[in-house]
């Protein structure tokens, strides 16, 4: 996909008031977790924070986003591949600016180059009980990238076209954070797994990116 023609849908025809929602997301869940994710952590005190999808161009005017891997370390998304961002801190006026203080930590991400155009629909994460604003952004140069060495493992960056295309759509067994293992969907892509809750904010981004 040219980030050019993704830049004018979203500036031009997208609406962040009406987006494909819970359901979407709901697509890339392990099935275990789909009534606990429909209650978006009510009575439990989530903890607000942000994340977010960087989309800038590549050599080839391609759309990119990029990924991190976390660090393997005693906790539940250890090792994992995910979306820069992390906690609301008390300093954050909003899950946005969240999300760009996180991505200036833990990437290098300037954040007066990120253009905010919308946020997508918020997703409770169970196992940390984290409730989850994924933020869309735009950078009109590729960054980059300075990875925080103690929270980023490895930074990983995937062309948009992966999620518009169901043969990089996956359903493998993954060992959960409870240890026990199940048939779960994913995004495979050079040999990374993208599953999760990462993988359920993509699955409502590929509806808005099937739209372009």
């Amino acid at each position: 996909m040219q980030f050019n023609r993704f830049v004018k849908h979203i500036q031009n025809n997208h609406r962040f008031d009406d987006l494909p929602g819970q359901a979407a997301q709901l697509r890339m869940a392990p099935g275990m977790r789909h009534q606990e994710i429909k209650t978006m952590g009510a009575g439990k005190n989530p903890v607000k924070s942000g994340v977010i999808l960087l989309v800038y161009p590549a050599a080839d005017k391609k759309a990119y986003t990029v990924f991190i891997k976390r660090p393997v370390y005693d906790g539940v998304h250890s090792g994992q591949i995910s979306l820069p961002g992390g906690r609301y801190e008390n300093s954050d006026q909003t899950t946005t600016q969240t999300a760009l203080r996180e991505a200036q930590e833990e990437i290098g991400i300037d954040p007066a180059k990120v253009e905010v155009a919308g946020t997508l629909t918020d997703l409770y994460i169970p196992p940390s009980n984290y409730l989850v604003t994924p933020v869309l952004g735009i950078i009109y140069d590729r960054p980059v990238f300075t990875p925080d060495k103690k929270e980023v493992d490895s930074i990983i960056e995937v062309p948009l076209h992966v999620f518009t295309e169901d043969h990089y759509l996956k359903k493998i067994p993954i060992t959960m954070s409870t240890g026990e293992s199940a048939d779960t969907p994913c995004f495979l892509f050079n040999g990374h797994i993208i599953w999760g809750a990462t993988a359920m904010m993509l699955a409502e981004f590929k509806d808005i990116l099937a739209a372009i």
